[in-house]
């Protein structure tokens, strides 16, 4: 029967450092698509500013 106290413990404590390390990845996550969404605005800035360059207005 130790054991098996021994291993509730165990479990109970897993199951909290889950609950803890769980929200790191989900802030990492939303941080990684904000700094994403953010690069992919500068490129399309980038791509329309050439865009414009190219543009010949004698048409």
């Amino acid at each position: 029967m130790a054991d098996k106290e021994t291993i509730d413990i165990e479990e109970e404590f897993i199951a909290e450092s889950d609950d803890d390390s769980s929200d790191a990845p989900i802030e990492a996550a939303k941080t990684n698509l904000t700094k994403r969404r953010v690069i992919d605005n500068m490129l399309e800035e980038r791509r329309l500013k050439r865009q414009l360059a190219d543009y010949d207005f004698d048409l």
